[in-house]
């Protein structure tokens, strides 16, 4: 006889009552096995048998209830945060705050401390490894961990880079380490949960070869355009010389980083012992035309180099102190972050697009990349080097640190004669020079 004909349908639909694919796969074979059996005994016997449901799955026990003196998750973020023994910009802060909002969605509000273990820092760091970069952007409707499930379910490439999926397990880790001084937890759950870089820090970023700079500073902004904001790019008669000309070249011969180079005040720019210096420090983060420093070896003077000289670049210097100005480059903005290196970042990024210039590994940043080359080519002390760089030794033995407390380091002069020797014999910067512009 026909099974249409016993069980009175051609189809039969049954519930998995789930949600979740992976569970609804377990329960559809237990189903499948089930249907199997029942065609089977109707076939022997003509009789419908009674199919049992799928088994439940079973509900986990809920968590011991928490004790007074524990820590929400939150509770301790917030704590770290406002810890008056650290001092964090806003940039870190807010890298900070986004970790938290993806811990908390990914455990719950209610979660405490003390029963975060191994396992949940692993899940933490898969999260990571899946989450896509910029996800904010790209996936405005989605939370950073439905954003991270999400790509992992289609395999989505462009994901945050291991650096980044370090920086976030390493800022993890500062929090559980003050979790553990304070008392909350026993140990660090997080201790050495990272991914492994496979790229070298020094092929992250490249030097800009000679055609890019020569590209670069070929550009109309150099050569002649309408004017330096949205007309940078259009050939024309102005030659604007603000940020947007200046900054660029500073970073070529000075190997300044570009926030220290965008924030910097007109009284940065003096004389020390008959050498006009570049003197890059930290001012007061409260304040309007605060300034912000990297590292505890960033602050230093640098020489100004002879070719910024032949620019023009102390006239400019000397004008903006005439008018009064506090700042350098006063039309450069500030980000919400307090960093006067994010919108001009962004800027740099579409000129180098629109000069030709672009190309893989290299940015802003590589502008100090070529200034190290260049500093090896002039067989520049090493010492010397790292002072005219702001770079630490690398030497974090305390003998080492002992030995850099000690003097006052090295003269104006002496560094302004190393500074004389930094070249780039492939680049032609004549046009530059006050006179010599060219019509486009």
């Amino acid at each position: 006889r026909s099974l249409a004909g016993i069980i009175g349908k051609t189809e039969v639909m049954k519930s998995l009552g789930t949600g979740y694919r992976a569970d609804a796969v377990r329960k559809a074979r237990i189903v499948a096995a089930a249907f199997e059996q029942e065609w089977r005994d109707i076939e022997v016997h003509g009789v419908r048998p009674v199919i049992a449901a799928p088994p439940k799955r079973p509900k986990p026990a809920p968590p011991p209830p928490a004790s007074p003196a524990d820590k929400t998750l939150r509770q301790a973020f917030e704590l770290f945060r406002t810890d008056p023994a650290k001092h964090r910009s806003r940039k870190t802060d807010l890298h900070y705050l986004n970790l938290i909002e993806l811990t908390v969605g990914l455990w719950g509000e209610g979660r405490t401390i003390r029963s975060i273990d191994r396992e949940a820092s692993r899940e933490l760091l898969d999260v990571l490894l899946w989450l896509p970069a910029n996800a904010e952007k790209k996936f405005p409707k989605l939370s950073p961990l439905a954003a991270s499930r999400m790509a992992k379910e289609k395999g989505l490439t462009g994901r945050l880079s291991p650096a980044s999926v370090n920086g976030y397990m390493c800022k993890f880790r500062a929090v559980m380490n003050f979790c553990q001084n304070e008392g909350w937890i026993e140990r660090n759950p997080a201790k050495g949960l990272q991914v492994i870089d496979r790229v070298r820090r020094r092929d992250k970023r490249l030097p800009f070869s000679a055609e890019q700079l020569r590209l670069i500073f070929d550009a109309p902004i150099y050569r002649g355009c309408v004017d330096d904001w949205a007309g940078y790019s259009t050939p024309g008669y102005a030659h604007p010389r603000r940020g947007r000309f200046w900054v660029p070249l500073i970073a070529l011969f000075s190997g300044m980083r570009m926030n220290e180079i965008c924030q910097l005040h007109v009284a940065d720019i003096h004389r020390l012992d008959g050498v006009d210096c570049f003197f890059v420090t930290e001012g007061p983060s409260d304040a309007d035309n605060g300034k912000r420093l990297k590292t505890a070896a960033s602050e230093r003077f640098i020489p100004v180099h002879p070719q910024l000289v032949e620019i023009g670049f102390l006239s400019f210097v000397e004008q903006r102190r005439t008018a009064g100005a506090v700042r350098l480059f006063s039309e450069l903005q500030k980000s919400s972050t307090g960093y006067y290196s994010d919108p001009f970042s962004k800027w740099f990024r579409r000129f180098l697009e629109r000069a030709g210039a672009s190309r893989e590994k290299t940015c802003f940043h590589s502008f100090r990349h070529c200034y190290r080359d260049a500093l090896r080519e002039a067989r520049i002390e090493h010492e010397v080097a790292l002072a005219l760089g702001g770079w630490s030794s690398g030497n974090g033995s305390e003998g080492g640190e002992t030995a850099a407390a000690y003097g006052r380091g090295y003269r104006a002069q002496t560094l302004y004669d190393a500074m004389g020797r930094i070249a780039y014999p492939d680049l032609d910067l004549s046009h530059l020079v006050p006179g010599q512009e060219a019509t486009p």
